[in-house]
């Protein structure tokens, strides 16, 4: 891109030294700096435009391909018939009444008797070291 070699930079410098002089040297800098600055968010938010639109345009390109794979993929093999569903009658048994009452059922036990009855062991409290007195503070 820009290509400068140490000496043209030193040529610049030395340039800008006798035309601008050592007292507004600084100020010239600072203006030049923030330009150079502004330059370069422009072209980062430029690249990123770029970067964005071509990210886009390849999923768009990918979710084409992805569709005609798809399409020769069911033509390929095309779905088959569901299994018919399960009719009423089948599960209807001649042994269970249809207005029977619901069955109540025990509700299974989730610890077991041993770990239920023991209460988990405690932590030991901690003791608080005595505060040795120095020779400069009174013991109370």
């Amino acid at each position: 891109m820009l290509d400068v070699a140490p000496q043209e930079l030193l040529v610049v410098a030395i340039v800008a030294l006798l035309v601008i002089g050592p007292k507004d040297l600084p100020k010239a800098m600072r203006f030049v700096g923030k330009w150079v600055g502004k330059a370069r968010a422009v072209a980062r938010q430029f690249r990123s435009g770029i970067d964005t639109m071509i990210r886009e345009s390849e999923l768009a390109e990918l979710e084409k391909q992805w569709a005609a794979e798809n399409e020769r993929i069911m033509r390929e093999h095309p779905p088959t018939p569901s299994l018919p569903a399960p009719q009423p009658e089948h599960f209807a048994s001649d042994e269970i009444a249809a207005d029977a009452a619901p069955v109540m059922v025990e509700q299974p036990a989730l610890l077991p008797e041993d770990a239920a009855a023991e209460p988990a062991p405690a932590k030991p409290k901690r003791t608080r070291k005595p505060k040795v007195a120095t020779p400069d503070e009174p013991q109370s």
